[in-house]
């Protein structure tokens, strides 16, 4: 049986924040945790994809932990050369086809070597596309064995014709590589979309597989892709270890890229920013935070100068009905963001039975996802709701419980 869910919402926030620290600042004494906690733990660490990285950079002495650590990087590791092994077709591919794709994220990272193959985890692969080229990239992903899975409204994803999804904790070199094929780069913060493709197609792109036109042109995609997942309660601590790294590596030249005039002033990179400063300190250059602060209009600043980790991604166990609310920048789009949690568009809904049709975290559990609109809301005026995809971690944690493999 699971232990009372207020003792595993406290020991997720613990072992989150603990975790933070850690990875931002190695060489921590070892927690005196019990095995509870350690068990939570390595639910926190697979849900923020740090394992692997605290393997090579904490040095906590507890024997089960440090296995669950080593076995994870190896899985990533295995699972890197795969990724490798299909952008080398898929770049052979798009250049016999003259389709110029930008490979994107955690795979530009890795391109920059700011990560060696077993340290990050990549849950998939992002390419973006231009409109015209979506259907020959949809003739090379199925040349490469691939199928559509479903249509969001900001990608397109992509599954291979066999193979299952892993049904455990963490990383497994077997999990199925999908792909998400991009014609855009944009986020709803909450309900508006932002859109910063103009900044991240290069300016002469070339068949095949294209870098970004920066540095600055990625950390600007890291920082948005940040705040959809803030806004949304799903940020990872992987995505604030991305930031650090990546604004170590840039020039105040790169920075005012997040300035450029062809799109709208950067006010979503504040938040994010903070919150990198808060666990990893002087990572961004204080001018920048200064400008981004203008931008940012006041009660997200106010609100984002108070977040922790824990408060903003899946560690904190319960759902919050109004997440996200302070992103909105007028009176209309607030009241546009309550009428959508109260009645979902037709778009949204449809997304939501295609991640109860897709996600296997949704399938196993109560059937929360399943349920109408007007009982979630009942369910959330009554009672506290805890997240599925954080249960989904912490019972894959428990049961069995954490062990050398």
């Amino acid at each position: 049986m699971l232990p009372p869910l207020n003792v595993v919402r406290a020991g997720l926030r613990r072992t989150t924040e603990t975790l933070a620290a850690e990875l931002a600042r190695p060489g921590g004494a070892t927690p005196p945790w019990s095995d509870l906690e350690w068990q939570l733990a390595a639910a926190a660490a697979a849900v923020h994809g740090v394992s692997p990285l605290l393997s090579s950079l904490s040095a906590w002495r507890h024997p089960p932990w440090q296995a669950f650590l080593a076995e994870q990087r190896a899985h990533v590791e295995h699972r890197h050369r795969r990724i490798e092994t299909l952008l080398q077709g898929i770049d052979v591919g798009a250049r016999a086809s003259g389709i110029a794709i930008v490979a994107l994220k955690g795979c530009a990272l890795h391109a920059l070597g700011i990560y060696a193959a077993g340290e990050r985890p990549m849950a998939d692969i992002d390419l973006l596309v231009r409109e015209d080229d979506v259907a020959p990239a949809i003739g090379l992903l199925q040349e490469l064995g691939y199928v559509e899975s479903f249509a969001a409204w900001k990608h397109r994803v992509f599954k291979p014709a066999t193979g299952a999804p892993f049904a455990g904790l963490g990383e497994h070199r077997d999990t199925p590589v999908n792909i998400e094929l991009h014609t855009r780069i944009q986020e709803r913060l909450p309900v508006t979309a932002v859109d910063i493709t103009v900044r991240i197609r290069p300016p002469q792109p070339q068949p095949g597989l294209n870098p970004y036109p920066s540095p600055g042109a990625l950390m600007n995609h890291l920082l948005l892709h940040a705040a959809g997942n803030l806004c949304n309660r799903s940020l990872r601590l992987l995505h604030l270890h991305d930031i650090a790294l990546l604004s170590a590596r840039l020039s105040a030249r790169d920075w005012d890229v997040l300035w450029d005039e062809h799109a709208d002033a950067p006010w979503y990179a504040l938040p994010p920013l903070l919150l990198a400063a808060r666990y990893y300190g002087d990572v961004v250059p204080p001018d920048a935070l200064a400008r981004l602060a203008v931008d940012c209009h006041p009660l997200l600043r106010m609100v984002s100068r108070r977040q922790t980790l824990t408060r903003v991604s899946s560690s904190e166990l319960w759902l919050h009905a109004l997440h996200g609310m302070e992103w909105s920048r007028s009176l209309g789009e607030l009241a546009r963001c309550l009428r959508q949690r109260i009645r979902p568009t037709p778009e949204a809904s449809r997304e939501r039975a295609d991640m109860v049709r897709t996600q296997l975290w949704l399938q196993q559990g109560p059937a929360w996802a399943g349920l109408s609109q007007r009982r979630r809301i009942l369910a959330w005026l009554t009672r506290p709701v805890p997240r599925m995809d954080t249960m989904f971690a912490v019972r894959a944690a428990l049961e069995p419980p954490l062990h050398a493999p």
